[in-house]
């Protein structure tokens, strides 16, 4: 196919409607096709280099489906447009060739500089199982397929090494139960560097998303009805935290470091600077962190943003998902050694969310239900962890405080921007914590 076409599609328009465009509070100057690469008839792969008025431009990851007209069924904003007399279309919601790209994967293709690769001794769905693009993803697309598999196809593309195709990858054929496997996953180069485009994950099924089962669990209890005591899932989610913890550890090894006093200092006052409400507490965190610094601590991998929207609960109990980290951040930062706690405080702040993000816009008459609603389930889950990682984390009491001061502090600067009415969930508990 003619390379003029797919570079003529209106991209600059297009990419503003997708959800999962990160650059829509900056002015878009150019949106231009860098790389194309076609996998098959009508199917190109094509990343395309967006430049803003200010800041660093950023690149996305297209899969397109040519066709003469508007294939029947795709939604308006998966059309692209019109180039070279044909219709670019966001391959991924049609069936056909998301298909193709599952085939891709299953035989280890090469197609240019893509090159697909499945794990070892993996069976990959066949042409007859129906995709699905879910709903769900925010940041990159996923298409699921029946019962089987989820092909993640990542839309904003860095440089260097995935970490949570890496990480799957290692805890996948560590044997580790409490992840979802890790199938294939597919790369090209840029600047002779790595760079990561897509993953296969085993399908969960019959699974339930964390936060939801513990939001709905917390509702329950205020109601005075069935289902409000969360405490045994929240046991048994700390053991598989610290599973996958022990797994990580044993694979990648461990190391000595530091609590990152610098980076936490630098957030806390970019957040004081947005939100007022922390000024008069910003001295007393601070000096948490400062005291720190010269403390060693274990570091290995960890999971990096780990919440109960990154679990999920099946049948057969409890899964870690989404690797990726702190979506925001360099992939060569998202791999850096941190200490578990950071992982483990992203869960108490979570249960803490879970708890009292039912109160918001209410009278706040179930206050003392969720102050022991949270305190219940963040005692469970360390319980939990401490059963199989043979240490309690609360023995770490100062760090631990400290990663949740972090994340708290993290979490207003995005609620006072975002969602101001959830402002006070963790202006609460920075509070507490540091007093």
């Amino acid at each position: 196919m003619d390379d003029v076409i797919p570079m003529d599609l209106p991209f600059a328009e297009w990419l503003p409607r997708q959800r999962w465009y990160a650059g829509r509070n900056r002015k878009l100057t150019a949106a231009t096709a860098a790389e194309i690469t076609a996998l098959d008839d009508g199917l190109d792969l094509i990343l395309v280099d967006v430049t803003y008025a200010e800041g660093a431009p950023e690149r996305y990851q297209v899969v397109v489906r040519w066709a003469d007209e508007v294939i029947d069924g795709f939604p308006d904003a998966a059309v692209i447009g019109a180039a070279g007399g044909r219709i670019g279309h966001d391959a991924l919601h049609h069936p056909e060739s998301a298909s193709r790209l599952m085939r891709l994967c299953a035989t280890s293709a090469v197609r240019g500089q893509v090159v697909f690769s499945a794990e070892p001794d993996v069976r990959l769905p066949g042409d007859d199982v129906a995709p699905r693009v879910s709903s769900a993803e925010q940041s990159n697309t996923s298409v699921v397929f029946g019962a089987e598999a989820i092909l993640k196809v990542f839309r904003r593309v860095h440089t260097g090494v995935n970490p949570d195709i890496e990480l799957n990858r290692v805890l996948g054929r560590a044997g580790n139960p409490n992840v979802a496997r890790l199938l294939a996953s597919f790369d090209t180069t840029w600047d002779d560097r790595p760079c990561p485009l897509g993953m296969v994950t085993a399908f969960a099924a019959g699974a339930s998303e964390g936060w939801a089962l513990a939001t709905a669990a917390a509702r329950a209890h205020y109601a005075g009805e069935p289902g409000g005591d969360f405490t045994e899932q929240s046991r048994q989610l700390g053991r598989a935290v610290a599973a996958v913890h022990a797994a990580l550890a044993a694979e990648l090894g461990t190391s000595e470091g530091h609590y990152p006093v610098d980076v936490a200092l630098a957030r806390l006052g970019a957040a004081s600077s947005q939100v007022p409400e922390l000024q008069p507490l910003a001295g007393k965190i601070e000096q948490r962190f400062r005291s720190l610094a010269a403390e060693p601590i274990t570091v290995q991998r960890v999971h990096g943003d780990l919440h109960l929207g990154q679990v999920l609960r099946t049948p057969e109990g409890w899964l870690v998902i989404d690797f990726e980290g702190e979506p925001g951040a360099p992939l060569a930062e998202r791999r850096r050694p941190d200490s578990p706690l950071r992982d483990v405080s992203g869960m108490l702040r979570s249960y803490e969310y879970a708890a009292f993000q039912p109160l918001v816009g209410t009278d706040g008459q179930h206050r003392e239900a969720a102050v022991a609603f949270s305190a219940a389930n963040r005692a469970a889950f360390c319980d939990g962890y401490a059963e199989v990682a043979g240490e309690d984390p609360r023995d770490s009491e100062r760090v631990l405080i400290a990663y949740e001061l972090d994340k708290a502090v993290y979490e207003a600067a995005y609620e006072a921007r975002y969602r101001p009415d959830w402002l006070p969930i963790p202006l609460r508990s920075i509070s507490a914590l540091v007093y």
